[in-house]
Order: C-alpha cells, then sequence, then structure tokens
C-alpha cells in the first residue's frame, strides 16, 4: 500500500534510520555527561573515557591511581631556602596562611575598604586604625584560645556590641549618661579575656 507514491517500506526503513540516529545521539550525549563528570571530580588523569565508543567506556590508569593514593592527604611544599629545616618551612607556610587570614579580616570584619578619603594623610591615617584594630583583633583571639574559649572572635564582638552607652542633655543644660546593664554572659566575656568591666565612669 502507498500513499501520495511513497510505499509502506519507505516509512518503514525511514522510521529506523531516525530512531538509529535518536539512539546514537544519545549514546554520544551519555558518553559525553559521564567524561564531563569525570572532569569536574578531577580524575580525568585516572579514568580514561572512550569517547570514541558508541556507550560510555572507560579504563583504570592503575599507575596514575597508585601515585594518587600515595599523595592522598598530603601537601608537598617546595621552597628555595636551603638554610632553613622541614620545620621551619612548615612554620613559615602557617605564618603565611595566617596572615592571608588577616588580610581576610581587615575585609570583613573591620572593614578596611571602601575608602571614602581623597588626601594621602586621611588614607595613611585610615590605614593606621585598621591596623591597630587587626591587632586588637589577633590579642582577642589569643586571649581566647589561651583559656580554651569556645568563642570565636566575631562571637565576641558580637556579645561586647550590645553593651551600650547613651549620653544625654536635659533641658539644654543637664548632661547624663548612662551604660546598659550587662548580661552575664557578658561579665563572663570579660573574665575571661582578662580585662575590667566597663563603666559609666571610665568611659
Amino acid at each position: 500500500m502507498s500513499c501520495c507514491g511513497i510505499s509502506d517500506d519507505a516509512f518503514s526503513r525511514a522510521d529506523l534510520q531516525n530512531s538509529a540516529r535518536s539512539l546514537t545521539w544519545l549514546e554520544l550525549t551519555s558518553s559525553t555527561l559521564h567524561y564531563r563528570a569525570v572532569t569536574e571530580a578531577h580524575l580525568a588523569n585516572i579514568v580514561k573515557v572512550n569517547l570514541a565508543a558508541d556507550v560510555f567506556t572507560y579504563e583504570i590508569d592503575q599507575r596514575a591511581l597508585s601515585r594518587a593514593r600515595m599523595m592522598d592527604g598530603k601537601l608537598i611544599l617546595v621552597s628555595n631556602m636551603p638554610d632553613h629545616t622541614p620545620a621551619e618551612i612548615v612554620a613559615r607556610c602557617k605564618a603565611l596562611a595566617d596572615i592571608e587570614r588577616g588580610f581576610r579580616v581587615l575585609k570583613s570584619e573591620i572593614e578596611i575598604a571602601p575608602a571614602y578619603h581623597r588626601l594621602p594623610n586621611r588614607i595613611r591615617a585610615r590605614a593606621l586604625i585598621c591596623f591597630l584594630a587587626l591587632v586588637l583583633y589577633r590579642l582577642l583571639r589569643m586571649r581566647l584560645k589561651a583559656r580554651d574559649s569556645q568563642l570565636s572572635p566575631e562571637r565576641a564582638l558580637e556579645i561586647a556590641r550590645r553593651i551600650q552607652f547613651h549620653p544625654i542633655t536635659l533641658h539644654q543644660s543637664q548632661s547624663a549618661s548612662g551604660l546598659s546593664a550587662m548580661t552575664p554572659q557578658q561579665k563572663a566575656l570579660f573574665e575571661t579575656v582578662t580585662l575590667p568591666e566597663p563603666s559609666a565612669k571610665r568611659l
């Protein structure tokens, strides 16, 4: 039977060809997706994906796998300081990480930027204030660590910020001031860092 001069066999052949194209496209797409997943997991040097295959196939590079297992959990430090011992080089590396942590604190907690200053003296003054704030931040962290406190410097500062000092003027002539009552948590914080509790007289 035919329609418009096209036989049923022609329809069957066309359907089979379209199905074959779709199947091949799906297989290649699946293989590509698997290869992308292997690459994103940084395992391409271990898992060798065969992109030329019709279906997803792979091989394991045993030599690369053995090397990865040997290096797993280890950090190699390459140095150009032959006069330093390995322990000194590791200490220098940890100190560098501490310096980078300090820069993060300057940008986040202390908010060194943005600086809305134009004159060089004011820019230097702001940098000095931020540096002194970083020194106090590190001192706070050292004291919390020395007392085995579970508080982080950020949490300690958040607790201390709740202490408020309010000066007021009555009848445009009389002045008065007051300090908010300290909570047990705030008192414990000052005791931990060995600092006297704030009072209105000191302020």
